[in-house]
């Protein structure tokens, strides 16, 4: 059975002593709304954490609404909350076919776009979900185009060609995880399809918060 990438969304209101207790597995957390202390570090409205050890995760002041990426055999289940008074939910699932052999990295980062923004058709060396949190954009691949909205996620299996085009009136911008090949850290994953955009401008900006190396089972 192939690995699972999940993301959940979690939202836990401030309340004394109350915490979200995680089991070890490698995972991303973005915070969107409010802040909270994972592990021992104070983490704020968008900052992110990463990590693959058991963690404790402490609402700040206000609570938080976070989105949680998490990496895990096909034959585990889902991260039960275990937190009085948290909701939460599995946006999205993907079982990694496209997962990389060998040494894994994961990248948690966002992708930013001006007005009309777009990236030109690509692939990427490592499979991995991303959602919107503003703005909107319209995504290509297979010969279909699906439009998203702030809080919808969508999943890229990374060989599979994309053109990204965003929303002509707003900027827009997307929280990622992938899980690439670990050669790659420090190191743009994109591969343009076509030879003559390799040098064209491009107008999306990226922000890494995590790159980091993975103990997660190599594949021979």
């Amino acid at each position: 059975m192939h690995p699972v990438l999940r993301l959940y969304e979690d939202v836990l209101s401030s309340a004394e002593k109350i915490e979200l207790r995680l089991p070890p597995v490698p995972r991303f957390i973005f915070i969107v709304h409010g802040s909270a202390t994972i592990g021992d570090e104070a983490v704020r409205e968008g900052e992110a954490w990463q990590g693959e050890t058991a963690v404790k995760v402490k609402p700040g002041p206000t609570g938080f609404t976070c989105w949680r990426w998490e990496l895990a055999r096909g034959d585990q289940g889902s991260t039960t909350a275990n937190a009085p008074g948290m909701v939460t939910h599995e946006k999205l699932t993907a079982f990694l076919e496209t997962l990389p052999k060998g040494e894994l990295l994961m990248r948690g980062d966002s992708v930013a776009f001006p007005p009309s923004g777009y990236a030109y058709l690509h692939r990427h060396q490592g499979p991995g979900i991303r959602c919107l949190i503003e703005g909107g954009i319209r995504i290509d691949t297979h010969g279909r185009s699906t439009s998203f909205g702030p809080g919808s996620a969508w999943y890229e299996s990374g060989p599979d060609a994309v053109f990204a085009q965003a929303s002509s009136d707003k900027p827009s911008r997307f929280i990622r995880v992938m899980i690439l090949p670990r050669e790659l850290h420090g190191k743009s994953s994109i591969q343009y399809v076509n030879e003559e955009d390799k040098a064209k401008p491009k107008s999306q900006q990226y922000k890494i918060y995590a790159d980091a190396p993975i103990s997660f089972g190599t594949r021979k």
